[in-house]
């Protein structure tokens, strides 16, 4: 399917590896102009070489370093159509065994750098009266499972992307989320699980994801690249979820 998103400009915070990756590969490939935020530079160089991107080194969890690579990414595209917000990271265990500067690194990473970037995003896409803002968040942010922080996060990441998709599209800015589940990639937690112990995780796949396998990362980067493109020009603060079938949920 052509989605239009040829020389379209593209921000992807945390997109050195695994999904993040995969959606620049994704929109590299639908000719999007992309540029990568990560915190390795030796994976952001490995990006670079694969698919030609822009790339830019920056700490996510700091405010004036998410300002700084903001500026600077906006200096040299002069404008930004897509943001797709993916950075984020685990940390902490059971909640009262975690410290409270945990909790609050959890936020900073996975919850307020998101808002910052989609906030500044926001602001230079209400100028041309059109963009499209996508959150990865997980299918453990609308309902129990793994560690609490990142929970938490990903929860109030999920009810920012409706409030936030409410107050700009009538600026022609379509927010939405994406809530992957399990997905398997070579940088991540279950591909390290599985190596650990691939018996444990083969009984997690079959009582746990009714589809009999793991995610993978380009999986979640199509929903995304949909999402941007203006064949969902009427998808506005939803959160779509993409693990095959994994969430208890029923909406």
């Amino acid at each position: 399917m052509e989605l239009g998103l040829k020389d379209k400009k593209v921000l992807i915070t945390g997109g050195s590896k695994g999904i993040g990756a995969a959606v620049a590969e994704v929109l590299t490939e639908e000719g999007a102009k992309v540029g990568v935020i990560a915190r390795g530079q030796e994976a952001l160089d490995q990006i670079k070489d694969k698919l030609g991107v822009a790339v830019y080194q920056a700490d996510l969890s700091r405010h004036s370093e998410r300002e700084r690579v903001f500026n600077q990414f906006m200096e040299d595209n002069q404008g930004i159509d897509i943001l797709v917000n993916n950075v984020g990271g685990s940390n902490g265990g059971q909640a009262l065994e975690t410290d409270m500067d945990t909790f609050n690194e959890a936020m900073e990473l996975n919850y307020f750098a998101s808002v910052h970037f989609s906030k500044m995003a926001a602001m230079a896409m209400k100028e041309q009266q059109s963009g499209s803002i996508i959150n990865i968040t997980s299918v453990y942010g609308r309902e129990s499972g793994g560690k609490i922080t990142y929970n938490n996060a990903k929860s109030a990441l999920i009810s920012f992307t409706k409030g936030f998709a409410d107050e700009v599209i009538k600026y022609g800015i379509r927010v939405n989320s994406v809530a992957p589940g399990s997905i398997l990639h070579p940088t991540g937690n279950w591909q390290r699980r599985l190596e650990e112990n691939p018996e444990q995780m083969k009984k997690f796949v079959s009582d746990n994801i009714p589809a009999g396998r793991f995610g993978r990362a380009d999986e979640v980067a199509n929903v995304v690249a949909f999402l941007a493109s203006e064949k969902a020009s009427w998808v506005v603060g939803a959160s779509i979820n993409v693990d095959g079938g994994q969430s208890y949920m029923n909406f």
